[in-house]
């Protein structure tokens, strides 16, 4: 096993002391040049089975003394032996001898540990050092495997961020083109009304140039100048300007009016991007509030009517695109959250510390279990496919990296309120990972 040989690495096979063997021949033996790297030595019986350990360093306290080894050196080693030595069973892993050795260790190492096998029986000896050296490369090994998997984690959660991101800006696009459909769908019948109401004009224009002609031109004969007068009448009467011109100015009104919204989603949009603005500034979180709201009327309109209570707020630094993408999941959220037709109320107002936002929804609500888990990435209530649950998660680490923090307040049909709070000046330095 894998375990085993981890350990068979560390097996050193030292003949053993027999109990009856004298000190003096212990240290002898200790001396030579074989037994150098060991601290103790095994004492094993007849039968294989370990009894102890005599210890290098037990013998040195015993010949420093005066007739140390002419008062000891013929007594047993069993006389001086550690009669509960560190035993390890060979099958043990790594880990687990580690933990046991260090677990009976004392300090200063004095001693050794005994490597038996199944039965007990002695194998060999194992040093502290090599066990070591032996945990020092595993975890070594295990750090770097750690390291990669970091590496690769780091990675997964950038794209899915990305991921995120990506299926945020899709439903936003959806929704603007949904938008932009409406204005742009009257425009182009207003122009092709237009088209169809000056068509007449060309034709009377050419009959009464026709008519001009014949009346400047000597040689027009009566029969001729009855047929252009006669075109010429035609003409007018199916352009009918006394009637056009209040047509033309509704219709130009209409058009103006169509440009002027896809001009105003153009450029909420723009302003929700900061497409050509720094990675933060100072602004006025009203604005971020009102492009956040127009970017997400197309998935609000049919499901809340929105009030919005905004109070004057001081202008904060932040990274605007990201406090957008916040506000336009949690409008989303809220619109996501209706049954039936409901409310959606907006709030902003600021005291000395920072500024704060409110959004509050009627919506179904949450219980407790589902309130606690709505900013851990992945959660999500949705149908599989409908989201991936990092809507909330993304926007808590904008909220945090920025200095401030969101909060939720729900219970089951009564619906729920999220409070945004941000800080006058950030002290952290904004991220673009977020």
């Amino acid at each position: 096993m894998a375990a085993e040989s981890s350990l068979a690495r560390l097996l050193k096979t030292v003949e053993p002391l027999t109990p009856d063997m004298s000190i003096s021949d212990v240290a002898d033996r200790l001396l030579t040049r074989e037994h150098k790297a060991f601290l103790s030595l095994p004492v094993v019986d007849g039968q294989g089975m370990p009894l102890g350990l005599v210890s290098r360093y037990t013998l040195q306290d015993i010949f420093m003394q005066r007739f140390g080894r002419d008062l000891w050196g013929r007594r047993p080693a069993s006389d001086v032996m550690n009669p509960a030595p560190l035993t390890v069973a060979l099958t043990s892993g790594l880990e687990l001898a580690a933990k046991q050795v260090t677990g009976q260790l004392q300090y200063p190492i004095t001693e050794d540990f005994i490597l038996v096998d199944e039965q007990g029986r002695y194998l060999g000896l194992g040093t502290v050092l090599d066990l070591l050296k032996a945990m020092e490369m595993r975890i070594a090994q295990r750090n770097r495997v750690l390291r990669q998997a970091l590496v690769d984690l780091k990675e997964s959660q950038t794209q899915l961020v990305q991921s995120e991101k990506m299926a945020s800006l899709g439903q936003m696009v959806a929704g603007v083109a949904h938008e932009l459909n409406t204005p742009l769908g009257y425009v182009k019948n207003n122009v092709q009304l237009m088209e169809a109401l000056t068509t007449p004009l060309f034709a009377l224009a050419e009959s009464q140039a026709a008519l001009a002609a014949c009346l400047e031109d000597p040689a027009c004969d009566e029969n001729r100048l009855a047929d252009a007068l006669e075109r010429a009448a035609a003409s007018r009467e199916e352009a009918a300007p006394e009637l056009l011109a209040g047509d033309l100015r509704q219709l130009f009104g209409d058009t103006l009016y169509g440009i002027g919204q896809i001009a105003e989603l153009v450029s909420g949009l723009k302003d929700f991007a900061r497409l050509d603005r720094a990675m933060s500034e100072e602004v006025d979180l009203n604005e971020c509030i009102r492009s956040a709201l127009l970017i997400a009327r197309n998935n609000i309109k049919d499901k809340a009517e929105v009030f919005q209570m905004l109070g004057e707020l001081p202008r904060v630094t932040c990274a605007p695109s990201q406090i957008n993408q916040v506000l336009l999941n949690l409008f989303t959220n809220a619109a996501q959250a209706m049954d039936e037709p409901g409310r959606i109320q907006v709030r902003s107002w600021a005291d000395e510390a920072g500024v704060f936002i409110s959004v509050q929804d009627s919506g179904r609500g949450m219980p407790p279990d589902v309130m606690r888990r709505i900013f851990d990435p992945f959660f999500t209530t949705k149908p599989v496919g409908e989201g991936t649950g990092l809507g909330l998660s993304i926007s808590y680490k904008i909220i945090r990296d920025h200095g401030g923090s969101i909060r939720v307040a729900s219970e089951p049909g009564r619906g729920t309120r999220f409070l945004i709070s941000l800080p006058r000046n950030p002290a952290v330095e904004l991220k673009r990972s977020a």
